[in-house]
């Protein structure tokens, strides 16, 4: 038998492409060129929030997200119950996306022996306090050792009803486009993380000063799905066109959007809504508040678009803001400045494979 003992890893001569010249989705786009479904009961595989199934009365969702130290978290400041509890939440809101239900998780773990049994017990009393606070069931997993810190892989199964299912397609022109909640906030809860993390690496008798910053802590530490708002869509008997979780920023998911659906997107910056601690701390730390919403991620909000038919029920819930509308094709995607001139959109968010 011969064995190839060349590493892929060596350069011999050979033409080969960082990873990071592609990013994240571009990888994805290279890797899963190609790919087609073979079962008739897939009825949506790679290319949106979730995986969707075919399983008769129902589509049963399907999403996967890893989270690696050193990447994904910090664990001089992120405490392991919350992460156990973020790693949940982020899944969950990966089926909020598709507008269903989650029903079930599956964990994966990856530790070194530098884990303690009771570091996990912190880590799974984080992750059941979010299976109760959303009504999902833990049902399996596995666990291995690790030779680079904590890797952590939760699969989530959901489902929707066949009527009521979103994708990131389906957008139409001069429909409405809509935030929950507001954006930006956790971007700056991990600014001030870091920035006390610089500090203590210097001087380790000084105390963090987290005095007044809970909200925006809170949003980066332990987010929360947006399944209250699905569930007001639902009482409100809508049903958007199409839908997409901000994980990495508006700008991103604006365009996550307009390429599934076919169709361009305008966004207002007097609309993006920011909380007034937000904002305060954005121009403690010299930022734009507006660039935090529109290129900081992990707000797990839902970002959607709906039939201006639809308008009159929403617009006195201020948990729903409509940011922008959707045009067509031709017009390309555009930000709206407040003096008023135009400006291309563009993805600026968090990528897991580029030096952020």
């Amino acid at each position: 038998m011969y064995l190839c003992t060349m590493s892929i890893f060596e350069d011999k001569g050979v033409n080969t492409t960082s990873i990071e010249s592609l990013g994240e989705f571009g990888l994805i786009d290279h890797l899963t060129n190609g790919i087609t479904t073979k079962n008739s009961s897939t009825v949506k595989g790679i290319g949106d929030d979730a995986a969707v199934i075919d399983m008769g009365d129902k589509y049963q969702l399907v999403s996967t997200d890893l989270l690696v130290e050193g990447v994904h978290f910090d664990l001089s400041y992120m405490p392991l119950k919350h992460l156990g509890y973020k790693a949940v939440a982020i899944n969950v809101s990966d089926i909020c996306a598709m507008n269903g239900d989650a029903k079930q998780i599956t964990l994966g773990l990856a530790l070194s022996n530098r884990y303690t049994v009771e570091a996990l017990e912190e880590l799974y009393d984080g992750i059941k306090l979010a299976c109760e606070h959303y009504g999902v069931d833990l049902v399996g997993g596995d666990t291995t050792s690790s030779t680079s810190g904590l890797m952590i892989s939760v699969t989530v199964l959901g489902e929707v009803d066949k009527n009521k299912i979103t994708y990131r397609s389906g957008a139409k022109i001069n429909d409405l486009v809509v935030c929950t909640g507001d954006l930006g906030a956790a971007y700056l809860g991990l600014q001030i993380l870091n920035r006390e993390k610089e500090m203590f690496k210097e001087n380790p008798t000084i105390q963090p000063d987290l005095t007044g910053n809970d909200y925006v802590l809170r949003r980066q530490l332990k987010p929360e799905a947006a399944i209250k708002y699905t569930r007001i869509l639902k009482e409100l008997d809508i049903v958007p066109t199409s839908m997409i979780d901000i994980s990495d920023g508006l700008s991103s998911e604006a365009l996550h959007l307009s390429k599934s659906s076919e169709v361009g997107i305008t966004l207002h910056e007097d609309k993006i809504p920011v909380d007034y601690t937000a904002m305060n701390l954005a121009n403690e730390f010299n930022m734009n508040p507006i660039f935090c919403a529109l290129s900081g991620g992990e707000d797990y909000e839902l970002l959607f678009t709906i039939r201006q038919e639809h308008y009159e029920k929403l617009k006195k819930d201020p948990d729903f803001t409509i940011v922008g509308f959707v045009t067509d094709k031709s017009e390309g995607n555009n930000f709206i400045a407040n003096d008023g001139s135009s400006h291309p959109l563009t993805a600026q968010g968090w990528d897991a494979m580029k030096n952020n």
